[in-house]
């Protein structure tokens, strides 16, 4: 008894294939080739069984058909969030906002192409007996890098933080003494790189590198400043940050100025000669010119500024020294600016405060 239903249902699954075989004999054979080959052409239009395109199922679908399924599968991948971190931030965005877009009319028109992999005969087999050809299709997408670029600088300039620069300064008449801080930049090249990977794997989010950037100059290559307080009458001289020496000293008279500001040493004299500045003012009376030694008003060293006229330099009117007595210049004991005069180079840089 079991025999005869197992008979039973062999003989139906062979019907079933008999009369496959019997309509493809009649396109191919009783039809002529001719026949078989006007099915082909009216069925070239529909994508072959079994083919799909980014895991969608596009058997049987004209190329309009499958365009239209493919698109709204891409619009829902487009649309899905990337969560971009940043310097402990998350930034929101979509593939579609990056300017990335799918080429579904690329993947269609391969899709189509499946039918010309395979022989005619198989062709109008596959589609009469809808016997799928198992074939998947990757959907490409372009990713827009101007627009990936837009948004990671974007980004950069949210969590831009300059470096800061040690220095000695002058602002509105009051010094300045600042520290050196490290900055931090967002590193676009590999930020860009990053946000495209995410975006290819399509990956729920991906993290822009964060890089820390050293300032120019620390305390430790800051070099040397002079700072002259008038208030005070004293020379400091700053090795970075610190008070390495301080003098004494004597600067202008009631009637002549010291002048407050960012100045610098442009030259140096070891027994500098004097020539008399004001022949016609301060100076009428007085030699043109004093030579080196005792009794010279630049003692035995001079540190010129660009400051016009002005000058650090040694005194033998010792007695001047922490008095308001010069005609603008910054007076030193004579041992003193010998000292100074060894510590500093060309080019340092010399504030006066008020």
């Amino acid at each position: 008894m079991a025999r005869g239903k197992h008979s039973s249902r062999t003989f139906g699954r062979g019907w079933t294939v008999g009369l496959i075989l019997v309509a493809t004999v009649t396109v191919l054979g009783g039809g002529t080739a001719v026949a078989a080959f006007r099915y082909d052409r009216a069925s070239a239009t529909r994508i072959l069984p079994g083919v799909s395109i980014d895991g969608v199922d596009v058997s049987g679908m004209t190329r309009d058909q499958a365009i239209r399924a493919i698109t709204a599968k891409a619009e829902v991948s487009l649309g899905v969030e990337l969560d971009v971190e940043v310097a402990g931030s998350t930034l929101r965005t979509t593939p579609a906002a990056l300017g990335t877009h799918a080429d579904v009319e690329g993947a269609v028109t391969r899709a189509l192409a499946v039918a010309d992999t395979v022989s005619l005969l198989s062709r109008v087999y596959h589609r009469i007996a809808d016997k799928p050809i198992p074939t998947a299709i990757p959907l490409a997408y372009a990713y827009d890098e101007q627009a990936i670029r837009a948004f990671v600088e974007r980004a950069g300039l949210d969590v831009a933080r300059p470096a800061v620069d040690a220095a000695i300064r002058l602002v509105d008449e009051q010094l300045v003494i600042r520290h050196s801080q490290t900055g931090e930049a967002l590193n676009v090249a590999a930020g860009v790189a990053r946000v495209k990977t995410a975006l290819r794997q399509q990956a729920a989010g991906a993290t822009l590198p964060v890089t820390i950037v050293e300032p120019a100059t620390t305390a430790a290559t800051l070099g040397k400043t002079i700072v002259v307080d008038l208030s005070e009458n004293t020379l400091s001289l700053y090795r970075g940050l610190k008070i390495e020496k301080q003098y004494p000293v004597a600067t202008a008279a009631p009637g002549y100025t010291t002048p407050v500001g960012t100045w610098k040493v442009v030259a140096k004299a070891e027994n500098p000669t004097w020539y008399n500045p004001a022949p016609d003012g301060w100076g009428a009376g007085e030699p043109l010119v004093i030579p080196p030694g005792p009794g010279n008003p630049l003692g035995t060293r001079a540190l010129y500024l660009n400051a016009p006229g002005i000058r650090i330099h040694g005194t033998y009117a010792s007695y001047s020294i922490g008095t308001y007595a010069s005609h603008g210049c910054i007076r030193m004991y004579i041992s003193d600016s010998e000292e100074l005069f060894q510590l500093v180079s060309v080019g340092t840089k010399v504030i006066i405060k008020p």
